[in-house]
């Protein structure tokens, strides 16, 4: 008989901060929620201090693994402290992460940056998932794959991107060979976490199979795949991985004395196999079965929709038997750039009147934006955009592709431009749905959760009227941090108040707000025309037949490598 509550944490590593969150296991009530920001961040432009003076190239974004440990030092810690529970009725800890996020690390899990012989070579560092500076690689394993006619790349959509593990693992063999040499493991950085606070390595099926393409059925690629992209690669799975991989809502081991400390739990407590941020944010967000996508909104969208079978889909980010929900098959997609994209518009390009008057109301640049964005009509701005300023994900996965934005004149105003950003992002959800549908795998209605759809009402508006389609959205303001305790819950099991299925900690632990958003009817013409312009542009720009865009990113790289050039020469 359990006579006290029970409680997980939830734990979220984001892209600026890890997230954590106290859940009681009855009922999904979040008791507390800690944010730990990273102190190094984002790294894109030279490596922290005091190795400062390490300029890295284009399209790099790396991170300092330390900044992850001081989210248990930090926000874990002062999350026990202050909740006042028992740590004796704190059950479980899970985490989740952004992937591909990934590091080289010795036969002990220390990462190479943490030595002071590697500390200055860019490559030691953690390889964020929007490091796209491994483009070429994801061009090479993408050919080879094609011509060695490889059975898994179908279910990656015919196509990888430069976001996932081997092309960054290929880039640090190809550019840092004393690096890839001195690295015993090559390892998720969700991996590594799971590992510090166990002492245990242990590789989760869900990064594995949507980021590392291995499936339970076939494994990893064969060597001779692997031998066809570098000489010397072949070995790659063997040497720096591992092929013992572990189902998501396993128990990875318990807390060491060592993490105990960090968090004030107790040693022992039972830490749950990592999991993706998106995809652990599904049961979180109700949703179980097939037919209801989840859409999780944050600086980008990762869209996933469970199946019962798995057609190939044309640009899906890939489909894992059991890799969200044990029994389906799990479809991802995404866009690169959504609340970055409104974030890049309000920072770089608002006028400064809109500044002030935001701060005469105390609100958001982005309420002042919006309020006046909602009083506009469909094709009213009479602008498109297309929303790849981080590439496009899916379905054309080509991190080369930048943002457009047509039809400006010298009366466009802010607002405008900004409902067109938010219209564009809408286009490509669709443009992912319509995929979905193509293929054969049902969308009937979108659960969102993540930061966008509980601050912005008019963007949920869109989407619906978009896409046709009703949304709902997670009542949890931090669903990833919710589903990691759910499945904390699942790795501590019911003979200590925890849960048997992940199916069973959703019907108690997860929940949906009140409202939902119904497409507008008389706004669906207007917007399929809009869309139809839309498609048009993205299959021109995006499928190869016009390189314009292609173009201006290759003579910008050219001029910061000849700048990067010069300055290191003046030093």
């Amino acid at each position: 008989m359990i006579d006290r509550p029970r409680y997980t944490i939830g734990v979220d590593f984001g892209t600026e901060s890890g997230r954590a969150v106290l859940v009681d296991v009855a009922d999904g009530r979040e008791v507390g929620i800690e944010v730990e920001p990273y102190r190094n961040g984002v790294i894109d432009t030279r490596l922290p201090a005091p190795d400062g003076d390490v300029v890295l190239g284009p399209d790099w974004a790396l991170q300092d693994p330390d900044d992850y440990l001081e989210v248990f030092r930090g926000a874990v810690r002062r999350l026990v402290a202050g909740s006042g529970v028992d740590p004796a009725q704190v059950i479980g800890i899970g985490i989740d992460f952004t992937a591909c996020t990934m590091l080289p690390t010795t036969s002990d899990g220390t990462p190479l940056c943490f030595l002071d012989a590697y500390r200055r070579d860019p490559h030691a560092w953690v390889k964020l998932w929007k490091h796209h500076a491994a483009q070429p690689e994801a061009d090479t394993i993408n050919r080879v794959a094609r011509e060695l006619d490889q059975p898994w790349l179908p279910r990656y959509g015919g196509k990888i991107s430069s976001e996932w593990f081997f092309p960054k693992a290929l880039q640090i063999m190809r550019e840092s060979p004393d690096i890839y040499r001195a690295a015993d493991r090559l390892i998720e950085a969700a991996d590594w976490v799971v590992w510090q606070l166990t002492g245990r390595e242990t590789r989760n099926n869900c990064t594995a199979g949507y980021k590392a393409l291995w499936s339970a059925a076939d494994g990893f690629p064969e060597s001779r795949f692997f031998e066809a992209l570098e000489p010397g690669f072949g070995a790659v799975v063997d040497d720096k991985l591992s092929r013992a991989i572990v189902p998501i809502g396993d128990r990875a081991g318990g807390l060491t004395e060592r993490a105990a400390g960090w968090t004030g739990l107790l040693p022992g407590t039972a830490v749950a196999v990592a999991n993706v941020d998106a995809h652990v944010s599904v049961p979180a967000a109700t949703v179980t079965a097939p037919g209801t996508l989840v859409a999780i909104m944050g600086t980008s969208i990762c869209h996933v929709v469970l199946a019962e079978t798995a057609p190939a889909i044309d640009g899906m980010c890939g489909v894992v038997e059991n890799g969200v929900i044990p029994g389906s098959f799990g479809y991802e997609a995404g866009q690169a750039a959504v609340g970055d994209l409104f974030a890049w518009f309000v920072d770089k390009a608002v006028p400064p009147s809109y500044h002030d008057l935001a701060r005469s109301h105390s609100v958001s640049v982005h309420e002042v934006l919006a309020d006046e964005a909602a009083a506009l009509r469909p094709g009213e701005s009479g602008l498109l955009a297309l929303d790849w300023w981080n590439g496009n994900r899916s379905v054309l996965v080509d991190a080369d592709l930048s943002g457009m934005l047509v039809g400006m004149t010298l009366s466009t105003s802010a607002p405008e431009i900004y409902r067109a950003l938010i219209e564009s992002t809408a286009f490509g959800t669709r443009v992912i749905i319509d995929a979905f549908e193509a293929g054969g795998v049902a969308v009937d209605q979108v659960v969102a959760c993540g930061g966008l759809p509980e601050r912005n009402p008019l963007l949920m508006q869109v989407y619906a009227d978009v896409t046709g389609r009703s949304w709902r959205v997670a009542a949890s303001s931090q669903t990833p941090a919710l589903g990691s305790a759910m499945f904390a819950a699942v790795a501590a099991g019911p003979p200590i108040g925890g849960h048997a299925t992940i199916e069973h900690a959703a019907r108690a632990m997860a929940h949906l707000r009140a409202e939902t958003y119904e497409p507008t009817p008389s706004h669906r013409p207007v917007y399929d025309a809009l869309y139809a312009e839309y498609v048009r542009l993205h299959d021109l720009f995006g499928r190869g037949a016009d390189p314009a865009l292609k173009t201006l990113k290759r003579l910008r790289f050219e001029a910061l490598d000849a700048s990067n050039a010069a300055e290191t020469a003046a030093r």
